[in-house]
């Protein structure tokens, strides 16, 4: 045998050590690798896209806890118009870039007095006077109503007070 008959043979059998895949499994093979790296670029967006929902949510949740602050520490300073002041010292806030709120609101109580009432205590809301009027009579009677039959234990007083309160509620 000669050199080249040699080299025939070895070249021959590194090729019968490498696996032959017929060409159908190759094609298979091929053809979910390709869906295997779609699906990948579907998942990958789909994570940006939520990461980005999560971001925008984010910054949603602190600009109402910031308006809540706002609002419970403009009630406690006794703002009259409480939307006025809350988008004034939000503005202030962002134009300023404060991060604490009592300094913006002791400005708006300097600048703005019209907003907060004179004695600076909390101002408590009230019924208008037709509901308290229409509401105020037939709440006494059924409470009298009530009390007689939870007093007395009588059946017609119980009737009494349970044709009140069908009425009203």
């Amino acid at each position: 045998m000669s050199q080249i008959d040699t080299e025939m043979e070895l070249s021959e059998d590194t090729d019968q050590d490498t696996k032959l895949v017929p060409v159908t499994e190759s094609i298979r093979y091929r053809k979910r690798a390709q869906s295997a790296e779609k699906k990948a670029e579907v998942l990958s967006e789909q994570l940006a896209a939520a990461n980005q929902n999560a971001m925008e949510l984010s910054e949603q949740l602190n600009s109402l806890q910031t308006e809540q602050k706002l609002t419970r520490k403009l009630i406690a300073a006794g703002a009259v118009d409480l939307e006025t002041a809350v988008l004034l010292a939000k503005d202030r806030i962002k134009s300023q870039g404060e991060t604490n709120p009592d300094v913006c609101i002791e400005q708006l109580k300097k600048e703005k007095q019209y907003l907060f009432a004179a004695g600076g205590g909390a101002v408590a809301t009230t019924k208008t006077a037709p509901a308290k009027d229409r509401m105020l009579p037939a709440q006494t009677a059924l409470e009298r109503s009530a009390k007689k039959a939870a007093r007395t234990g009588n059946r017609a007083d119980l009737q009494e007070y349970l044709k009140l309160r069908r009425n009203f509620m």
